[in-house]
C-alpha cells in the first residue's frame, strides 16, 4: 500500500490476499459487504513486489474525534499488540477494541470505557500464560469461547456499573495470521486490501440492517433513514444475547480496520481506501480519516483503529 512509500524499495507489495475463513463453527455474516476490485491499470499503480519479513509484524495506528455536532466523545479505543520471536517460535498478537457509547443514553462514555477495559482485561488474562509461558498451563478454552465470555463479562460490567447506558463493542484478537472478531452493535470491522477492495466483516445489529435483510430497505435508503442509529443488540442489555464471533485470515500487506459508525457512516468506502493507501503510516491514516469525517459534517464521534500486517 502507498503508506509504505518509505519502504517502497524494500517492501515492494504483495500478491492478492486470501480471504479464507478458518474451518471453525462461527456465526455467519450475512450482511457483509465487499467492494469491487480495482481495474488492471489501477491495480498496477498500487501493486509492488513481495518481500518476506521475519518476523511478521503488526503496525498500528488509531484516531478519534468528537465531531462537529457533539459536545463530548462517547467512543473508547483500546489496543495492545506485541511480538515474541526467539529460536523456537515467532508469535505476533494483539487485542484491538472500538466501543461506541449509546447516543441519547446517560453515561454512554462510561459504558464504552467499562466495556473496552473489561473485555481487554478478560482476554489478556486468559492468554498471558499460554503466550509467554508464565506457567505450564496451556490454553484451556478455545479462542471462540474466550471472546464470547469476554463480551459477556463486559456486558455484565456495563449493566452493573453504568445502569441505563449502552455501548457497541467490536473487537479483534490477532494471533499469528488468525484474527477473531467479536461484535455487538453497529461499529464495524473491515479488511482493506492492497488492490482496493474494502470488505466488511461484521453485520450491524441495527433496525435498518434488519429491514435490509428483509428486503424492505435498500442499502442506499438505509444510509439516510432516520432510524439508522436504532440498535436491537448492544452491551448494557439485561436480557441474554450472543455476540457474533467470526474467524478470518489476515490479508498479507493489507489492513484490518475497526471503526465506529461516526466514521463509516460518513466517509465512503472508496475514500477510506484512498486515504489509507496514500498515507505514510497507519497513525497518519487514522488522523486523516477522522479529519475526513469532520470535513463531511462530523455528525457523530468518529473513532478508528488501523492494523497493518507486514509479512
Amino acid at each position: 500500500m502507498d503508506f509504505l512509500k518509505k519502504l517502497k524499495d524494500k517492501l515492494g507489495g504483495t500478491k492478492p490476499a486470501v480471504d479464507a475463513k478458518l474451518d471453525v463453527e462461527t456465526v455467519p455474516v450475512s450482511g457483509a459487504v465487499e467492494t469491487a476490485p480495482l481495474s488492471e491499470e489501477q491495480l498496477q499503480a498500487v501493486t509492488k513486489t513481495q518481500v518476506i519479513l521475519h518476523p511478521a509484524q503488526l503496525v498500528v495506528g488509531s484516531g478519534t474525534t468528537v465531531g462537529r455536532q457533539r459536545d463530548h466523545n462517547e467512543d473508547t479505543l483500546f489496543f495492545m499488540n506485541g511480538l515474541l520471536a526467539d529460536e523456537k517460535r515467532e508469535q505476533m498478537f494483539g487485542v484491538f477494541v472500538v466501543a461506541d457509547g449509546m447516543g441519547g443514553y446517560e453515561y454512554g462514555e462510561v459504558a464504552s470505557s467499562i466495556a473496552a477495559k473489561t473485555f481487554s482485561e478478560f482476554v489478556m488474562g486468559k492468554l498471558y500464560a499460554p503466550l509467554f509461558g508464565a506457567s505450564n498451563q496451556g490454553l484451556d478454552d478455545s479462542i471462540l469461547e474466550i471472546m464470547e465470555d469476554a463480551v459477556k463479562a463486559a456486558n455484565k460490567a456495563v449493566v452493573a456499573n453504568a445502569p441505563g447506558a449502552g455501548t457497541t463493542l467490536t473487537a479483534a484478537l490477532v494471533m499469528g495470521e488468525q484474527v477473531t472478531i467479536a461484535h455487538v452493535g453497529d461499529s464495524r470491522a473491515y479488511f482493506i486490501y492492497p488492490d482496493g477492495r474494502v470488505q466488511q466483516l461484521t453485520q450491524d445489529h441495527s433496525l435498518v440492517q434488519r429491514l435490509q435483510d428483509l428486503g424492505q430497505l435498500t442499502r442506499e435508503e438505509a444510509q439516510v433513514d432516520p432510524r439508522r442509529n436504532v440498535l436491537y443488540r448492544a452491551l448494557g442489555q439485561a436480557e441474554p444475547f450472543r455476540p457474533d464471533i467470526n474467524m478470518f485470515q489476515l490479508p498479507h500487506h493489507g489492513c484490518l480496520l475497526l471503526a465506529s459508525d461516526g466514521l463509516w457512516g460518513t466517509v465512503p468506502d472508496l475514500e477510506l481506501f484512498q486515504i489509507i493507501n496514500s498515507s505514510e503510516s497507519p497513525a497518519v491514516a487514522c488522523h486523516l480519516l477522522c479529519e475526513a469525517a469532520d470535513a463531511a459534517g462530523g455528525p457523530d464521534n468518529s473513532s478508528v483503529i488501523l492494523v497493518q500486517y507486514l509479512s
